[in-house]
């Protein structure tokens, strides 16, 4: 049987309020535990001492005897100073998807066609000019 600690959720519609427990990695989420070891609110301020309540040496047992934490519970853990928790690296989070990529290289692309015809357009005039100058010189007189 393994065991992990975990969240189980109670409270009303839209007003979350969990209690820690130690269950059957089986069980319910909400369904029957072995040990209550702790509370969280959620709906507290981060920097209230009442957001996050663990019973420390019961905690401690249930880790010493193979309990395996869940993630947010693990985050919990680590900020209490109880069991210290791998920072998660994930690099690719902030990547952009593969359309988001394919839309940014057309973009890219238009802007490079536009600078080249803005070039090739500044430059044809510019040799025209002086021709054209002339002209209007001359219809003005």
């Amino acid at each position: 049987m393994s065991v992990s600690i975990r969240l189980s959720r109670g409270g009303a519609k839209k007003r979350p309020y969990y209690k820690i427990v130690v269950a059957n990695s089986t069980a319910p989420r909400d369904g029957k535990y072995l040990e209550q070891v702790g509370t969280y609110n959620p709906l507290l301020a981060k920097d209230d001492e009442n957001r996050v309540r663990l019973v420390e040496d019961r905690v401690r047992h249930w880790l010493s005897v193979g309990g395996q934490p869940t993630d947010r519970v693990a985050r919990l853990l680590d900020k209490a100073g109880i069991k210290e928790r791998k920072a998660t690296v994930n690099p690719k989070q902030a990547e952009p998807g593969k359309k988001a990529k394919e839309r940014a290289e057309e973009r890219a692309e238009k802007i490079r066609e536009a600078e080249e015809a803005a070039a090739a357009a500044a430059a044809a005039p510019a040799e025209e000019a002086p021709a054209a100058e002339g002209a209007e010189e001359s219809t003005e007189a």
